[in-house]
């Protein structure tokens, strides 16, 4: 099943997904185990920085190898993409989705951005998401409000026909300095305007209900970036602190396992809603 069919099976069951970015080996070693352990379907997710890390035939074989042993089934997506060039070669590589993220431009060049993504992906049958509004990227103020109106929102979606719509409601990327405060309201006035599957960026750190009440409200994809790279981190500057062990072999399992534990954790949220 392609993720624009998944997406859409979501948006009528009230359903959702968990996309999670990975880094490395061994962050997509840590989600791709609990995903298995589950039986769940999962995206995984990379940004230009870690194609950029990783190359992009990496990106693609790694991606392939998880979810050869995969059962339940997985999608490749890339996110937060501002290059028509970039969104291109992955396609070609083998993505199953891709994001536009022209969410900063004025509105026009966003539809025009956003259109001419969607009409490229047409050849590959691939998932199109945009953003509309602003959602607070690292480094970014969480003060700035730029919340997404349904009624723009409508035409955004009618005049692009994007797939599926990142929408700004109160999340933002990165750590948050206080529990987040969804507006649940203006969630479900937008999906009754769009129709269309609905993202939530910025899942790091809110809660578990949050998450849950969102999902029945329309939201059929959530990301994950942010928990990973603390959680794989923190553990492995604690295991370098406590040892003098060279063997990467022996370092790296215990902050797999401590990815994996997250992953575990969020993909029980999302498939208990």
């Amino acid at each position: 099943m392609t993720l624009k069919d998944k997406l859409q099976e979501l948006h009528s069951s009230r359903g959702c997904l968990l996309a999670t970015n990975f880094y490395n080996f061994e962050t997509l070693a840590g989600i791709i185990a609990s995903a298995s352990l589950l039986q769940q379907p999962i995206i995984l997710q990379v940004t230009k920085a870690s194609i950029d890390y990783l190359s992009l035939p990496m990106v693609v074989g790694m991606a392939k190898a998880a979810f050869a042993g995969h059962e339940a089934g997985g999608w490749l997506h890339l996110d937060h993409a501002e290059s028509y060039d970039l969104i291109a070669r992955c396609l070609d590589a083998g993505f199953d989705s891709v994001m536009i993220d022209y969410s900063e431009q004025p509105f026009d060049e966003n539809v025009a951005m956003t259109t001419k993504i969607v009409k490229l992906a047409e050849q590959y049958n691939a998932n199109v998401e945009a953003e509309l509004g602003y959602v607070a990227k690292l480094g970014q103020s969480k003060e700035k409000l730029g919340f997404t109106e349904p009624e723009e929102a409508k035409r955004f979606v009618s005049e692009t026909g994007v797939h599926a719509l990142a929408v700004a409601i109160g999340s933002a990327h990165g750590f948050y300095k206080a529990t987040p405060k969804l507006d649940l309201e203006r969630l479900s006035a937008i999906k009754e305007a769009t129709q269309i599957p609905l993202v939530l960026h910025g899942g790091s750190g809110i809660p578990a209900n949050t998450l849950r009440e969102s999902i029945r409200r329309g939201i059929c994809k959530i990301n994950l970036a942010t928990e990973i790279k603390d959680t794989f981190m923190r553990n492995l500057h604690r295991l370098l602190a406590e040892n003098n062990e060279i063997d990467l072999r022996k370092v790296f399992p215990p902050a797999i396992q401590a990815v994996s534990a997250l992953v575990k954790e969020k993909l029980g949220t999302v498939s208990r809603n």
